[in-house]
């Protein structure tokens, strides 16, 4: 295992700090205080009676259930659990539908501890809990990355006689997946299949990705076969998969022919399909190409995803076209989407020359003043653009922002900061990153391992290149291409130097 320094002085003054481990009892008591009392004129208590300040009305058992439903309905969550509050205050407990809907609610905005909570009181109050209730604490785990979480509560489901549906095996197949865990997502695959699950398109396309990440291109269009052989006809999520393949392993004419096919038999693009064409011409080198792409995305009105724009400024800064940049962006303003145009504008700036929103908090301020919602994505965006540009405190100082925001930290922000490290030279902030994700529960996953395996290499400390990959191994997330390729220099370079490990 790889040891950790002791965290560094400037990254206890960041926003992350470690989640509570411990569980607790999700109901905190709101109690409304008494009505105070009224002295008289004399100012000598004549006798106690309330003032004209009306007590509380007390609520039925079904109103409460409905206001707490209502509330979870209109993504209220903190009004939700208030009247929970209330209402067991007052004696009385909600339905085992309106505990559903709290855990659903809480697990969408991953409020994973308290989740599990209320799923507890309800076991403890012997509600029957279906397999609807432990699918939703399971998406809340996966989600956040708790994979530990996950599989005890799967055990907990066998030991309840609760029997694993097709949602539970698509949740799996899709978290193991995204994290780069192969075996466990064959293992999914398999199960399925030995319970005779119908695999739909949303399968196919996961085990498209799995090929892809792992370098097995060819095996992917082999999917597209096995499809025709059950007559699945691909659908735009098949088709955006089999192309961001081709795109990454630099088939590029297959890639722009698969898009082309697409558009013959009457399949509609969206901003993935855009998105992957311009990502991978961007990285092949071909920028021409990819702001055509760009442009023609455009004229069906569509607008790119952050990150892509991003791509694309990228390249065109190092080569100093900064008045192409500027024109592309006016470009995007001209179609009319001028409110939720501040965030490239602020991209631009942060690549641009003047550096006028090289500060995270006016990046932020400028978005709200648009009317814009602030979302995990923009933040993502933001927090990218300074990785990218190896400013540290401005990264950080995203995630401070998102937090108080009420968004919650993720992996996928976290791998940013520790990237940001990675690039600024600052591998211990990096190592002091992948200890915090570790310590709050959190899996890391392939990019978590590849990112801190990048940031030794880059401070030259190749030694501790192989104990990561062998931890990442030992995770059980199958190293990618990247991850491959970093282990292979790395080792060639101790060989050099020492004559092997």
């Amino acid at each position: 295992m790889i040891s950790s320094p002791s965290t560094p002085r400037y990254f206890n003054n960041c926003v992350i700090t470690p989640l509570p481990r411990e569980r607790f009892h999700c109901c905190c008591c709101y109690v409304y205080a008494k009505a105070p009392l009224s002295l008289s004129k004399n100012n000598n208590i004549s006798k106690l009676v309330p003032s004209k300040q009306e007590t509380k009305e007390e609520l039925s058992w079904e109103t409460y259930n409905s206001l707490i439903q209502n509330h979870c309905s209109n993504d209220q969550i903190d009004h939700s659990m208030q009247i929970l509050s209330e209402m067991e205050a007052s004696g009385m407990y909600p339905s085992t539908s309106s505990y559903s809907t709290l855990i659903k609610c809480l697990a969408k905005v991953g409020r994973t501890v308290e989740a599990e909570a209320i799923f507890v009181e309800m076991k403890r109050f012997g509600l029957r809990l279906s397999i609807q209730e432990y699918n939703l604490l399971l998406r809340s785990f996966l989600k956040k990355g708790q994979l530990h979480l996950a599989d005890s509560l799967l055990v907990e489901m066998g030991r309840d006689g609760i029997e694993r549906n097709r949602e539970t095996h698509i949740l799996l197949l899709d978290s193991y997946a995204k994290a780069g865990r192969l075996e466990d997502s064959w293992w999914v695959l398999n199960e399925m299949k030995k319970k005779r699950i119908r695999l739909d398109g949303f399968v196919y396309c996961r085990i498209i990705k799995l090929y892809r990440d792992n370098g097995m291109w060819k095996k992917a269009m082999e999917v597209i076969m096995e499809m025709d052989e059950v007559r699945i006809r691909p659908d735009r999520r098949i088709y955006n998969a089999i192309i961001d393949t081709l795109g990454k392993f630099r088939q590029l004419e297959n890639a722009v022919k698969v898009f082309e096919e697409m558009q013959h038999r009457g399949v509609k693009t969206d901003i993935v399909t855009w998105n992957a064409l311009i990502k991978w011409h961007c990285r092949a080198g071909d920028l021409a190409r990819a702001i055509g792409f760009f442009e023609k995305m455009l004229e069906q009105g569509l607008y790119p995803d952050p990150k892509i724009f991003l791509a694309i400024i990228s390249r065109l800064g190092e080569q100093g076209k900064w008045d192409e940049i500027r024109r592309l962006f006016n470009e995007m303003r001209d179609k009319g989407h001028r409110q939720s145009g501040i965030i490239y504008a602020i991209l631009v700036d942060i690549y641009g020359q003047y550096g006028r929103f090289r500060d995270a908090e006016e990046c932020v301020a400028a978005i709200r003043s648009e009317g814009v919602a602030l979302s995990a994505s923009i933040f993502c965006a933001l927090a990218n653009a300074f990785a990218q540009h190896s400013l540290c405190d401005q990264t950080v100082k995203v995630l401070e922002l998102m937090e108080a925001e009420g968004l919650e930290i993720n992996l996928v922000m976290l791998n940013l900061l520790m990237n940001a490290f990675s690039n600024a030279g600052r591998q211990l902030e990096a190592l002091a990153v992948f200890q915090h994700i570790k310590d709050t529960g959190i899996s890391p996953d392939v990019i978590t391992y590849t990112t801190l395996m990048k940031a030794f290499v880059r401070a030259k400390i190749y030694e501790k290149v192989p104990e990561i990959y062998k931890e990442m191994e030992l995770a059980g997330c199958t190293p990618d291409r990247k991850a491959r390729e970093i282990l292979h220099d790395a080792s060639l370079i101790i060989e050099q130097k020492w004559g092997g490990i």
